[in-house]
């Protein structure tokens, strides 16, 4: 019983989670085509999500433009979704996020002398 308790708490998860059955069935599309190395499909499935306000396909695009995984990597571009993503409670992105941040990619780096202090400012990139 604890089992089937657990099993259907967590596909009711997944299923709010993703916004609905076919929410759900284009995200899973994106996702068995990822697995499969056919990076064109779920950048195509992934990014009409993301559009949509999908946190799961906006993370998936961040990861795929800041490691260059089927598009050009674009660390701004990887900095857009995760931010997105992150902004709507996206645990993954929000960590992703904070590496970008720290690591300076896609980011505007500034720095300045406050009283004998380097400080340096990071800035997103419009």
């Amino acid at each position: 019983m604890k089992r089937i308790l657990t099993a259907l708490v967590l596909g009711i998860s997944l299923l709010v989670a993703s916004g609905g059955g076919g929410y759900s069935q284009d995200y899973q599309k994106g996702l068995e085509a990822a697995q499969k190395g056919d990076l064109a499909t779920a950048l195509r499935e992934w990014s009409a999500l993301a559009e949509q306000g999908h946190v799961g396909a906006q993370y998936n695009l961040g990861v795929m433009y800041e490691n260059g995984k089927g598009v050009t990597q674009d660390f701004k571009e990887a900095v857009k979704w995760y931010r997105q993503s992150a902004e709507q409670g996206g645990a993954d992105a929000q960590y992703a996020l904070g590496g970008m941040y720290g690591n300076g990619q896609g980011v505007l780096k500034t720095s300045r002398n406050v009283n004998g202090a380097s400080i340096i400012d990071l800035q997103p990139t419009s």
